[in-house]
């Protein structure tokens, strides 16, 4: 049996790309970060060979920008625009469809997909993330076997964080700059006159098996001791933090607070935050009929808690205003999310910052209702 020593070892570039050869012929399709235009996303790798080499970005609020970083990074970047969301809790499946036939109506159930992915490059704000999807999708009453089906046949690389951007608050939020759990493998970037390697952590026995086909070196004290320094360091120098420990509380006492009708005059509803955000689960479920009425379908696909419709009950919607939508996402997202899962919706990865057209912040938000607590009741 297998047991996680915490021993790390080293792989240089070569060693890196033998790994994920090995991980392509075990049966794995590789999915990592990968330019898209100009921005860095999640797609399908070709053994590893289109990685964002040398890419960095700069962050902000609404704000991002592709940027050369002058060296052979892979990793040098920060949470990508998009999550590993996609590839477990799809954006659109089909659930059944049916087919008139003379008299008879035939209902043809979907073939479940059970693909085998590698996550290459995961975030520890991403790994909590999938663990809060777990928490969803899996350890309710209710398990969604599509999801299961995708999440049992991941091999996850997780990459520690050593370069936080402007957006990023997942040290305030417990989930990074180190990976804690999560992963088969988890890694970490190094640079410098000793040339460019890896860190490598086993995290799993799969993990374990595929590292001992790679010839690996024992990592040196001056490497593992640089990167504890660079991981203490990306901790000190996140570009934002929250108080997160009693914001259920601290939300409860707020629901009326004017900075929920301030926020409301900038929101556009647009959806984006719950979109690229890597814990929103909210779907909806559609049936399609085609015009000769001879076939139909089921399909499920995302949502937004931010859309006029996905409150609507009998006799309109129950959030009409976008001051209604935009504080049911934040109190569920932070508040109620505890009580419900019995950890925060909110991971640190900081996207919903960078990807609001009109720059809204959470950590801004709640920092103003923070700071008036209880000075206007």
């Amino acid at each position: 049996m297998w047991e996680r020593s915490g021993e790390r070892l080293c792989l240089h570039r070569e060693q890196w790309a033998a790994l994920l050869q090995q991980v392509a012929a075990a049966g794995y399709t590789l999915i990592g970060p990968r330019q898209r235009s100009r921005t860095i996303a999640y797609g399908v790798l070709d053994h590893g060979t289109d990685l964002p080499t040398g890419l960095g970005d700069r962050q902000g609020p609404g704000t991002y920008r592709l940027t050369n970083r002058g060296d052979a990074a892979l990793f040098g970047h920060r949470a990508p625009q998009d999550s590993w969301k996609q590839f477990l809790y799809v954006p659109q499946r089909r659930l059944w469809r049916a087919r008139r036939e003379g008299r008879d109506l035939a209902v043809l159930e979907e073939a479940r997909e059970r693909p085998r992915l590698a996550l290459i490059g995961v975030r520890p704000c991403d790994l909590q993330a999938i663990a809060v999807q777990d928490l969803t999708f899996l350890d309710g009453p209710f398990v969604d076997a599509d999801y299961r089906a995708r999440r049992e046949g991941l091999f996850t690389v997780a990459v520690h964080c050593v370069e936080p951007g402007e957006t990023c608050f997942c040290a305030s939020m417990g989930t990074g700059p180190r990976a804690t759990r999560g992963f088969d493998l988890a890694l970490t970037e190094l640079l410098d006159a000793g040339g460019h390697r890896f860190l490598v952590e086993v995290g799993t026995e799969a993990g374990a098996r595929m590292l001992a086909k790679i010839t690996a070196e024992r990592a040196t004290e001056r490497d593992a001791g640089l990167g504890e320094g660079l991981l203490k360091e990306a901790a000190r120098k996140m570009g934002r933090t929250l108080e997160a420990e009693d914001l259920p509380e601290l939300l409860a006492r707020n629901l009326e607070h004017p900075r929920w009708d301030d926020v409301a005059q900038r929101c556009l509803a647009c959806t984006n935050c719950t979109l690229v955000c890597p814990t929103c689960f909210c779907g909806n479920i559609e049936d399609r009929s085609s015009l000769s009425g001879r076939e139909a379908e089921r399909v499920q696909r995302w949502d937004s808690c931010y859309t006029l419709d996905h409150s609507r009950l009998h006799g309109g919607p129950v959030r009409a205003s976008h001051r209604a939508r935009y504080r049911q996402w934040l109190t569920h997202k932070v508040g109620t999310w505890v009580a419900q899962f019995g950890v925060s919706g909110c991971v640190g990865c900081g996207r919903c910052i960078t990807w609001c057209p009109v720059g809204i912040d959470l950590t801004e938000e709640l920092g103003a209702i923070r700071a008036s607590d209880g000075a206007l009741a």
